[in-house]
């Protein structure tokens, strides 16, 4: 049960918040997910370092990606050549549209 419960956002009012914030702190950064309301309406939330991180996308570009792929695997040895992904782009002039 404690497996479906850890991942449910809980909530604090700004005055719990206020007097329980290194409980949350705690709580965030084990990756539990804090909604603080306001008049019982959610204003703000509070989440780990990681999670924003992950919100934000901060993997990196898929160019960067790609590199890191192309460092650590040969193309031909995967059964690909160099112009691989070439050969898949559809170079047609595209849809029309009106405007």
């Amino acid at each position: 049960m404690m497996m479906y419960t850890f991942r449910m956002s809980r909530r604090y009012s700004i005055a719990e918040a206020r007097a329980s914030l290194p409980a949350i702190i705690d709580q965030a950064e084990a990756g539990q997910e804090i909604e603080v309301t306001r008049r019982g309406k959610p204003v703000a939330a509070v989440v780990s370092v990681r999670e924003l991180a992950r919100l934000r996308g901060a993997g990196g570009s898929f160019a960067a990606a790609y590199r890191k792929f192309l460092d650590k695997h040969n193309l031909a040895e995967e059964g690909l050549d160099e112009e691989f992904a070439a050969s898949l782009r559809d170079k047609g002039a595209g849809r029309s549209v009106s405007l």
